[in-house]
C-alpha cells in the first residue's frame, strides 16, 4: 500500500488549516464568507480522507498478517471517531458567515479546540502510525 497519498490528503488539510487561521487573522468580520467557505472546503477534504482511511487503509492493515499493526490500526480507527465527531460539529455550526457574525468569540475558542485535535491527531499519524506501515511494507518488499 503507497500511504503517500494519505500524507498527501495531510497536506492539503493542513493547508486548509493555516488558510483558514489566516483568514481569521485578517478579522473574523471581514472575513466571514471567506472562513465559512474554507470551512466547507475543509470539511471536503476530510471527509475524503476520513472515507479513504477507512475504506482502504484501516481494513488493509487489519488483513495485513501483522498483530501490532492490526491493533493500531483498531486503536487509530476509534480514537478518531471522537475527533471526526468534534470536527463535524464545529463544521455544522460555523459553516455559514452568519454563525461566524453572530459568535466570533464563540467561533474563535472552538476553532482553536477542535482544529488544534484535528492537526495534532494527523502529526501523531505522520510521526507514528504512517512510518509503521512503511516500515511494513519495506520489510515485505525486502523479502
Amino acid at each position: 500500500m503507497n500511504i503517500d497519498k494519505f500524507k498527501h490528503q495531510h497536506e492539503d488539510i493542513l493547508a486548509d488549516i493555516a488558510a483558514l487561521r489566516q483568514l481569521v487573522h485578517g478579522g473574523i468580520e471581514a472575513n466571514a464568507e471567506r472562513i465559512a467557505a474554507r470551512i466547507i472546503a475543509m470539511s471536503g477534504n476530510i471527509k475524503l480522507h476520513l472515507a479513504v482511511e477507512d475504506k482502504v487503509l484501516y481494513p488493509t492493515l487489519r488483513s495485513s498478517g501483522d498483530a501490532a499493526l492490526a491493533r493500531m490500526s483498531n486503536l487509530y480507527q476509534l480514537e478518531m471517531n471522537g475527533i471526526v465527531a468534534a470536527y463535524m460539529a464545529f463544521a455544522t455550526t460555523w459553516n455559514a458567515a452568519s454563525h461566524l457574525l453572530a459568535a466570533p468569540e464563540r467561533f474563535r475558542a472552538e476553532a482553536n479546540t477542535v482544529l488544534r485535535k484535528v492537526y495534532e491527531r494527523m502529526k501523531k499519524e505522520d510521526h507514528e502510525f504512517y512510518p509503521a506501515v512503511e516500515a511494513l511494507e519495506a520489510e515485505r518488499l525486502a523479502a
